[in-house]
């Protein structure tokens, strides 16, 4: 019985992508990133649950994937073919199925495609024990909602008018897509210990996050995803100097 309990938590997190499937092409945007943070909050148990049950199997890491999918990739793609259609569309009520909907509204989805390309690599290199090579995709869908997030609830930061510009936005979905699969060693946030000579970097990393936050709120997100990303290449060079 106890192998079957990180399978449960991954299908918890597979669950939670679908219900966000379901809310993002609805252009419930706010509701939709609260089920894949909910689906990442899983998707960060299931793992430790396998290791702390010592159940580890190829079961269910191709589960894992599966999920990450919906998740992290089919959601994330969604809500940019939902913010490209408002950008091309701003008098319209969210309606993807809409039989006049221009064809620059599904470019959105090359981050879906993406994203399966980056968790198909993920699962055959052996690199990533300890690190990861490109951005992952929980990261990159935090990063895409957050946009959505922006315009619900912060209308008058100075992201909106970029965020609804359709130019702006492919160009975003291009970036995302290329730091998803770019050979960029990223460090985990996964403590082995609480040594801080050792994790120097992954306090920064979450004090950074927590203040910037505070202070900014959903705009912090991709300033967080920025920071994460310059601070993994500075840390890789600096290590390889060493």
């Amino acid at each position: 019985m106890k192998r079957q309990v990180p399978n449960f938590i991954t299908l918890l997190n597979l669950l939670s992508g679908s219900v966000a499937s379901i809310l993002a092409v609805q252009g419930q945007l706010g509701l939709a990133a609260l089920f894949v943070a909910l689906g990442i909050f899983f998707d960060f148990f299931d793992g430790l649950a396998a290791r702390a049950l010592d159940v580890k199997s190829d079961l269910g890491l191709q589960l894992d994937s599966l999920a990450d999918m919906v998740t992290s990739g089919l959601v994330p793609g969604l809500v940019m073919c939902q913010l490209l259609f408002a950008s091309l569309h701003p008098s319209a009520a969210f309606h993807l199925l809409s039989a006049d909907v221009s064809w620059m509204v599904y470019v959105g989805f090359i981050i879906t495609l993406g994203s399966a390309y980056r968790l198909a690599k993920f699962n055959i290199d052996e690199r990533q024990t300890d690190s990861f090579i490109g951005l992952p995709t929980p990261a990159n869908a935090l990063l895409i909602l957050s946009l959505g997030l922006i315009l619900n609830f912060q209308p008058d930061s100075f992201m909106a008018p970029w965020i609804q510009n359709p130019y702006v936005l492919i160009s975003i979905a291009v970036v995302s897509v290329c730091l998803l699969n770019a050979e960029l060693k990223l460090f985990a946030l996964k403590f082995k210990n609480l040594n801080v000579k050792q994790n120097w970097f992954r306090y920064v990393m979450i004090l950074t996050s927590v203040l910037l936050l505070l202070w900014l709120q959903f705009v912090a997100i991709p300033m967080i995803i920025l920071v994460y990303v310059v601070l993994s290449v500075v840390l890789s060079k600096f290590k390889s100097q060493v």
